[in-house]
């Protein structure tokens, strides 16, 4: 009998085993791929490895607004897909050996739940006082004729095995996913069009950040057809109706899927423990509980918010409530970041969002520039960031930012959401000069 079995070694499931066995629990980790999920293998790893050298593309391009005088720069990318395997392969045996040394029973197959309180894998039956359901989500594939058909077609997985630069893209999809893949193609010189069914990209955005993530885009070359709906796929075409329901077409070398996640909720034997679930997620508290006593369940499955990092975070909080230590997870000050060029980031409330509450409050928008680090660092480059407050008490509600590396920041501002802060509170606080993390304090107190 284990204390905890986990059915997923994401950043949700691996975390949660080295963080309950580290407590002194028996712990056994199920993983039917290869440690670190999603997000280490096929996703938020190599997708950043891969922008970071087209990054350095661009700085190469742009050498002599600092002074520097170089040849034609090029990009190899046989050379980029071996340092990115390389990266993830550190990264793996980074987390094995984490969860060796925490002395976790990690198990490579396909687990599911037989009954409460009972995992099968391989044939074989393990029973545990607790289980947490942490299986993450795939690249969802939506009914669009053609789409499963064309060998032109790939997903967000699909398109990280490329060694050779098209000469053409066509994203369906203006998310996350699409915007980042759009971002790196766009920089190598390839023909990009990203076609969107709404009428923005980056929904999740704050809009008037979004506005300005789309121009910086199309400044790179990106193509956007915005309102427009995919009919269907023929070869290497997209049929698709623009914003006025007239019929257009896309010719690509490839085709990007980038439409979404799809949650992995199948073949878990979720019906079988009368788990509640639906096509949105497994239901859970704010604790990480199901309505079955003794099964758990964190990140994407839960269908919240899809990100690494709130993985993490859930599978924590699970593990604090299921062994006797009162936690909760508040997913109001989660940050987020869009790793595009330049990068987007972002914690709390938008401006849409408190509207549509009819939340009074106020804002300040400021250029990045006024923060001298950020000259130095991104010469003929603009940046912004947008805070916005409580009216009565000027709350921190949320912030949101576009220029340079403002992830790297980010924590700082959802530590003030995070804490309630208000501007007088961030008044108070030291920022080290010259950073240009300064512009998110000059903006809180230009309110």
């Amino acid at each position: 009998m284990y204390d905890l079995a986990i059915i997923g070694a994401g950043p949700g499931g691996y975390e949660a085993a080295a963080y309950a066995a580290k407590l002194g629990k028996s712990v056994i980790l199920f993983e039917k791929g290869e440690v670190g999920g999603t997000c280490l293998n096929v996703g938020c790893i190599p997708t950043k490895t891969m922008l970071r050298s087209a990054k350095s593309l661009s700085e190469c391009r742009e050498a002599a607004e600092y002074g520097v005088t170089t040849g034609t720069p090029t990009l190899d990318l046989k050379a980029v897909q071996a340092r990115k395997q390389a990266v993830v392969g550190a990264l793996v045996k980074g987390v094995r050996a984490m969860l060796k040394k925490a002395k976790v029973e990690l198990v490579f197959a396909e687990a599911k739940i037989a009954a409460r309180g009972k995992v099968v894998a391989d044939g074989k039956e393990y029973e545990a006082a607790n289980i947490l359901v942490a299986t993450g989500s795939v690249p969802a594939a939506p009914p669009i004729p053609g789409l499963a058909d064309s060998p032109r077609v790939l997903d967000s997985t699909g398109i990280l095995e490329l060694d050779a630069t098209p000469a053409s893209l066509v994203v369906i999809g203006g998310g996350v996913i699409g915007l980042e893949f759009a971002c790196f193609f766009a920089e190598l010189g390839v023909k990009v069009d990203v076609v969107e069914m709404l009428d923005k990209i980056a929904p999740v955005v704050d809009g008037e950040i979004a506005k300005k993530l789309q121009s910086e885009l199309k400044r790179k070359g990106v193509t956007f057809h915005l309102s427009c709906k995919v009919q269907n796929i023929a070869g290497d075409t997209v049929h698709f109706a623009d914003a006025k329901g007239e019929a257009r077409t896309l010719a690509a070398t490839w085709i990007l899927n980038a439409t979404g996640r799809k949650l992995v909720l199948e073949g878990i034997g979720l019906e079988a423990a009368g788990v509640d679930f639906d096509r949105r997620g497994i239901k859970t508290d704010e604790f990480g509980k199901t309505n079955v006593p003794g099964i758990w369940a964190c990140g994407d499955v839960t269908g919240r918010l899809l990100l690494a990092h709130s993985a993490t975070r859930e599978g924590i909080v699970a593990v604090n409530n299921m062994f006797g230590k009162p936690d909760r997870m508040r997913f109001g000050a989660v940050p987020s970041v869009v790793y595009t060029h330049p990068e987007v980031a972002q914690v709390g409330a938008t401006e849409e969002q408190l509207q549509a509450k009819g939340v009074a409050y106020k804002k300040a928008v400021m250029p990045m520039g006024i923060a001298g680090r950020f000259l130095v660092e991104h010469a003929g480059k603009s940046g912004t960031v947008k805070v916005l407050v409580s009216e009565e008490f000027g709350q921190i509600l949320g912030v949101h930012m576009i220029g340079g590396e403002c992830g790297e920041f980010i924590a700082s501002a959802a530590a003030m959401v995070e804490l309630e802060l208000c501007v007088e509170d961030v008044r108070q606080i030291v920022f080290p000069h010259p950073t240009v993390s300064e512009a998110l304090k000059e903006t809180i107190l230009h309110i």
